[in-house]
């Protein structure tokens, strides 16, 4: 669960920073060789074609995370499949595993297409779409943020089971660590 958890967090705080990190760059322009090509291209046209570039590699980022998540959830419901006092814990997975499964193949590939098609438009009217990048963008969220909150409710889940013992029982039993033969 703490690779899927931090796997998350982890692309959407990079995909964030892609575009933070576009503004700052031009404001302080640290290397002369970038504040040179700057100053030939011109800031607007830079910072235009550095966006296309982070959305590029947000698309790539998003498209691999969508795939290993699906690894990672299978691995995850593996697992926890045979472990008797972990029922929670099974159908919060197989939900995350649900969610996953819309993200990579429903609202990504619709994200992705309909980022494309807006590169290098004017903003200024707002392209047609515009307004539906921003819809799927937010369902995107909405759906990752659920799916983030029912890891965590997973992970606390599996921990309580494992306080009581249940879970420890089920993978560890006792025979194993005795010295007695059985």
């Amino acid at each position: 669960m703490a690779v899927w958890l931090t796997g998350t967090v982890a692309v959407a705080v990079v995909a964030t920073e892609n575009f933070f990190t576009i503004d700052r760059l031009l404001a302080a322009r640290p290397n002369p060789a970038f504040a040179a090509d700057v100053e030939k291209l011109g800031h607007d046209a830079t910072r235009e074609l550095l966006r296309y570039l982070s959305s590029e590699l947000n698309r790539l980022y998003f498209r691999y995370w969508n795939l290993a998540q699906l690894a990672v959830g299978i691995l995850a419901l593996w697992l926890v499949v045979k472990l008797p006092a972990a029922t929670r814990a099974k159908w919060g997975i197989v939900g995350m595993l649900a969610i996953a499964l819309f993200l990579a193949f429903l609202i990504t590939p619709f994200i992705l297409s309909v980022g494309r098609s807006i590169d290098f438009v004017p903003r200024d009217p707002p392209p047609s779409g515009l307004r539906t990048f921003g819809l799927l963008h937010a369902a995107y969220t909405v759906f990752d943020g659920v799916e983030l909150i029912l890891g965590i409710l997973v992970t606390v889940w599996l921990i309580k089971a494992s306080d009581v013992g249940d879970l420890n029982s089920s993978l560890y039993p006792a025979h194993q660590f005795s010295n007695r033969p059985n």
